[in-house]
């Protein structure tokens, strides 16, 4: 049993081994892997930005008087704001910011009506979620413009109500440290997806796939052996931008290391699935790639990268269940910036992990039928 678990690993260890080869043999492609990386991380930190047309929010309204109500109405009738939560204490702010069921949170003062009665300037809070920084940054203008009619209206000023704004996880409102933890996922993905997409493809473009047939690899051995590179890179390619986002752009990480690279494993084996999966139904390279270009750009769009998952139609929204780098952005935002434990994110391992366990056999079984 020992040996043949021995030989087992040795015929995997020559398919890793040959993968690697393949990779990094030729000088161009080494710097195709990384150079992109670096490009278009330091593009997207400076050039990205975000829109806003629908906002979900909480409400903690301790006055409950006429004039809290009049301008919850004139927040929720400008069509941008839809109210998800109504709380009781403060004690629920934190949970509706962390599970993201709330961009903002509006904290209504007790004394809110009585002190406009007296025409003194009443304060209310506005707490914003800043790993979303230019959504956020949009919707507390937004409440600001809307609370300066409300007091145009009401006293005919423009001061009888003011906000006092605090963003979470991003206190400076800085779009990139919204956006440079997500493009850990989305940048690596891209490359992650082509190289095992072309791994099968380019051996029967080469006339080498048929060399398979007789050597005594079963179709578990290519699968895994054709993995396990792919993988190797997204993680160094990560990394990479890691450490572009932590040095050159000096946001601060918050969560554990382990536990996000322990995610971003589990992101890069559901991405190898689809990449497998695309390259064992491919007949050629030229094939492949058109798949794989096919299939980023809608992973990128339905993923929440530049625009919010929850702006998306009803359809979209569901169809993102199926892109693992909705769960992989989701995942890196939240334990860089919020440092989220294992518990608060095992929601975006499970989507992940089923596509995995979707993928690679689907990708085994169409090895083993091609290899038959």
């Amino acid at each position: 049993m020992i040996n043949k678990t021995i030989i087992w690993l040795n015929y995997l260890l020559v398919i890793v081994k040959k993968e690697f080869l393949v990779i990094f043999s030729d000088p161009a492609n080494r710097v195709i892997l990384f150079a992109p990386a670096l490009i278009q991380a330091l593009l997207f930190g400076y050039a990205a930005s975000y829109d806003v047309n629908h906002v979900d929010y909480a409400l903690l309204d301790q006055s409950k008087g006429q004039a809290s109500v009049q301008l919850i109405n004139d927040l929720e009738g400008s069509g941008i704001f839809k109210r998800t939560a109504t709380l009781d204490n403060n004690t629920q702010i934190k949970q509706m910011i962390d599970q993201r069921t709330a961009l903002a949170v509006i904290i209504i003062p007790e004394d809110f009506e009585n002190k406009l009665n007296q025409g003194q300037t009443s304060p209310i809070q506005v707490i914003l979620d800043g790993r979303n920084s230019s959504t956020a940054g949009m919707a507390g203008s937004y409440i600001a413009t809307i609370v300066a009619k409300f007091n145009q209206q009401r006293s005919g000023s423009s001061s009888a109500i003011s906000i006092e704004s605090r963003t979470w996880y991003n206190p400076n409102v800085e779009s990139r440290w919204g956006m440079m933890p997500s493009l850990i996922a989305a940048l690596s993905m891209m490359q992650t997806l082509l190289l095992s997409a072309l791994s099968v493809a380019r051996e029967r473009e080469q006339g080498t796939f048929d060399q398979l047939l007789v050597t005594p690899y079963s179709p578990i051995h290519i699968m895994i052996g054709k993995a396990l590179p792919p993988i190797f890179v997204g993680l160094m390619q990560s990394s990479i931008i890691l450490l572009i986002i932590i040095f050159w752009f000096q946001i601060p990480m918050n969560g554990s290391l382990l536990l996000l690279y322990f995610g971003l494993l589990c992101f890069n084996i559901a991405v190898v699935g689809v990449g497998l999966s695309i390259s064992a139904i491919s007949m050629n390279m030229q094939q492949a790639m058109l798949f794989t270009f096919f299939l980023i750009m809608p992973l990128m769009l339905l993923s929440g990268l530049l625009t919010p998952v929850q702006n998306m139609p009803y359809v979209l929204e569901i169809g993102t269940y199926a892109n693992p780098l909705r769960f992989g952005i989701d995942l890196v935002q939240r334990i860089y910036l919020e440092g989220a434990t294992f518990a608060q994110v095992k929601s975006d391992f499970l989507p992940m992990i089923v596509l995995a366990i979707i993928t690679l056999p689907l990708a085994a079984w169409l090895f083993r039928n091609r290899l038959s």
